[in-house]
């Protein structure tokens, strides 16, 4: 199979279409499965901006090209200046999007990629599709620590704290991270269904409504909770464990795809320290 190229510009990292009142956009790093880099990310915010500002636009959509939706963020990235504050604060402009947004979600699902399926709304999610949270796995940190909101304390803990990478759609769906799976070749018909289906409601009844629904976790504490996991990430980012030494040791020497398979072989061999 041939590799897809690198976006030759910034604005093809995020591919912008719009389907009617949908607004429909593509992570477009097939290459990297999506990981997103710095420029993406911005890309990604300059298309929320321009969506939110457009009275025609009733519906978002984030897709993914290519064979995942976004396997996180681009480690090897060496332009990316974002802190961790500063990716929370890109994520929470999904969270803040006066129209409704839906995550299309196949593939890889993982790490800042999860978090970006999470800000959103609703989450349809193919059968392949794969969810995780793997950073503790290698000694980072969980930019936006939505899990325990949408699954409850007891199944977050337990995905964040072994660093679990391989939640199928079925179990995603059982434990409500997402809203609905079906088969891979049905996915965008049935997401264009159901933002069909929000883009007949009234835009003004909408977007309160919306609204309506982030307050009551806002009362509850959301961004400060966010806010407050964020400045402990910084303490865990800015530790120096021997597990992130390593891998970032071999991440720089023989690459990413290597410092993975080290990850990943300490964990399938049993051991119980450290790893993606």
């Amino acid at each position: 199979m041939t590799t897809p190229p690198e976006p030759a510009d910034a604005e093809s990292l995020v591919l912008v279409e719009d389907a009617g009142t949908v607004r429909l956009l593509v992570l477009n790093r097939p290459s990297k499965l999506n990981a997103m880099s710095g420029a993406m990310v911005e890309r990604l915010s300059r298309c929320l901006a321009d969506a939110a500002a457009d009275d025609a636009v009733r519906v978002v959509v984030i897709a993914g090209s290519g064979r995942a939706f976004c396997a996180g963020y681009d480690l090897d990235d060496p332009d990316d200046t974002h802190t961790l504050a500063g990716y929370l604060a890109r994520l929470l402009e999904v969270f803040d999007m006066p129209q409704p947004v839906i995550a299309e979600v196949h593939g890889y699902c993982l790490a800042g990629g999860c978090d970006l399926m999470m800000m959103c709304d609703l989450a349809v999610a193919a059968d392949d599709a794969v969810f995780g949270q793997p950073e503790i796995r290698f000694g980072s940190a969980v930019v936006a620590m939505v899990l325990p909101w949408l699954i409850g304390a007891r199944r977050a803990k337990e995905m964040v704290l072994t660093g679990r990478g391989d939640i199928t759609a079925a179990e995603a769906e059982r434990i409500g991270l997402v809203n609905r799976v079906v088969p891979g070749d049905e996915l965008r018909s049935a997401t264009m269904e159901l933002a069909g289906q929000l883009a007949t409601v009234d835009a003004v009844t909408m977007r309160l409504a919306k609204r309506a629904l982030n307050r009551a976790w806002e009362a509850a504490g959301f961004r400060r909770s966010l806010a407050e996991a964020v400045q402990i990430g910084e303490r865990i980012e800015a530790d120096h464990a021997p597990e992130r030494d390593e891998f970032e040791r071999i991440r720089r020497s023989e690459g990413l795809q290597a410092a993975i398979a080290w990850r990943d072989a300490r964990f399938e061999s049993g051991h119980s320290e450290g790893g993606r």
